[in-house]
């Protein structure tokens, strides 16, 4: 009988130490690279996906007044839970979770908008509840509709996931404005002049290492800027170190720290859309990435990755994770350094793992002063609005019922930024919902999708989901 030819991703045997002619059959995706050469490559990816780990942590927070100890344990389980979701992502359950390829999953910054709004609405003790019991809900929707998510992906398109990321990044835009004038609107010495000056130098100086630095340096302008910036804060007496001296070096996670789930209606929606978004984003990455491999990423291997994203979703809430989704400058990562194999994003998942375990690394984190935060925070969140842009160049805006769709949900998202007491008056359920712009601009946006390229149109549906 016959043997038939064996493609590349039909290695036999072992390949830690392949051979030639085995190497030459392992998939780029499954080849599992010297220590030499894993180390540098994961540590990138570590550095790329960092500073977005540690932000949605870092602004929540914020918003709930945490103290010392309880941003630390935030920040913490983010990397914790960044840590588990992508080695299942990566390494996964063949045929049940995981899409098993070079994805990183992490906590979105697309959800922070909406629990802000959460937090708003509820009394100091039980905003993290609102927020977490909403979370769970919305992890266990991601499970219970991703298998046919593919089906719904039609109502998605570019239009209207441009509309939506674009509004994440205008949206949020106030909280680094907050946090370069001292982050605190209570204290007397908010807006002062050292804190805008802390704020400006810090973006100078991610706008030079940007301008002026190569390689891996330039890729981490972010973190390198928020360092120089810290640096800089020391000797005005504008940086704590209170912080090491409390948290402890190492320690797990304590189920429920911040208090047991509740379950609040409007809250639950809220999260289900921006679930949605998530979905959709995620959904978008694992076909870039497959494209970017060469490794056919199918409707199967879409459901797996969305089952490791309702799975990280759902069970963050008890260590005090907030939602999971893709890390799309991740997927950059991979293209630019063309180095595919899952197993160097599974050490960064692992590393990321080891920092939620050791308190004292989150403590560190939290040392940044909030000018320093404000500073890089208008450069994090204004690419966030730029990809939105990028999205909403491949939407067709040539036509004329595409340009009213995007006109009206833009409008509709930012009436909540440009006249916060605009819903006062609206039910406490319609306030949480409109009162994000992110959720009133989806709604807005997928309604007037349906309405101008589904119900009864003879024209052709708006663009699928696109893997770029």
């Amino acid at each position: 009988m016959a043997v038939p030819a064996k493609g590349p991703a039909e290695a036999e045997g072992p390949c830690s130490t392949p051979s030639e002619s085995t190497a030459s059959q392992v998939h780029p995706v499954d080849e599992k690279l010297h220590p030499s050469r894993l180390a540098p490559a994961a540590l990138q990816h570590i550095a790329a996906m960092y500073a977005g780990v540690v932000t949605p942590p870092l602004i929540i927070g914020q918003a709930v007044r945490l103290d010392t100890a309880g941003q630390t344990r935030l920040i913490a389980a983010s990397l914790l839970i960044a840590g588990l979701a992508t080695l299942l992502q990566t390494l996964g359950v063949k045929g049940f979770v995981g899409n098993r390829l070079p994805f990183v999953n992490a906590a979105s910054s697309a959800g922070i908008a909406p629990m802000l709004a959460i937090a708003e609405t509820n009394a100091k003790g039980d905003q993290l509840p609102a927020i977490y019991g909403a979370v769970m809900v919305a992890g266990v929707f991601c499970l219970a509709i991703g298998p046919f998510f593919g089906r719904l992906l039609r109502f998605f398109p570019p239009l209207v996931t441009g509309v939506v990321i674009t509004l994440i990044g205008v949206t949020l835009m106030p909280v680094p404005v907050g946090w370069a004038q001292g982050g605190d609107k209570t204290a007397a010495d908010y807006g002062d002049m050292r804190y805008l000056a802390l704020a400006a130098f810090t973006l100078v100086v991610i706008l030079l290492i940007q301008r002026f630095a190569t390689g891996f340096v330039k890729q981490v302008a972010l973190l390198f800027g928020m360092l120089i910036g810290t640096l800089a804060a020391i000797p005005f007496g504008m940086a704590d170190f209170s912080s090491l001296k409390s948290a402890p070096v190492a320690a797990l996670p304590t189920p429920f720290a911040f208090g047991a789930p509740e379950f609040q209606p409007a809250a639950i929606i809220s999260l289900c859309l921006v679930m949605l978004v998530l979905m959709t984003e995620s959904s978008a990455g694992m076909l870039a990435i497959g494209e970017i491999c060469e490794r056919e990423c199918d409707g199967k291997t879409i459901t797996r990755g969305l089952r490791t994203d309702g799975i990280a979703t759902f069970l963050g809430p008890i260590f005090g994770g907030l939602p999971t989704s893709a890390f799309a400058q991740n997927v950059g990562v991979v293209s630019l350094t063309k180095v595919r194999s899952r197993y160097v994003v599974a050490v960064a998942g692992g590393t990321l793992l080891i920092l939620g375990i050791f308190p004292m690394l989150g403590a560190v984190v939290s040392l940044v002063p909030m000018p320093v935060l404000g500073g890089a925070g208008i450069v994090l969140f204004g690419s966030i609005a730029v990809s939105g842009i990028r999205t909403l160049s491949e939407a067709g805006l040539d036509d004329s019922s595409n340009i009213i769709l995007v006109a009206v949900s833009l409008g509709a998202g930012i009436i909540p930024l440009a006249a916060p007491s605009f819903y006062a008056d609206f039910p406490a359920w319609a306030q949480t919902v409109l009162g994000s712009g992110i959720s009133a601009g989806a709604l807005v946006a997928v309604s007037l999708n349906l309405f101008f390229h589904h119900l009864g149109t003879r024209g052709a549906p708006a663009a699928a989901l696109k893997s770029s």
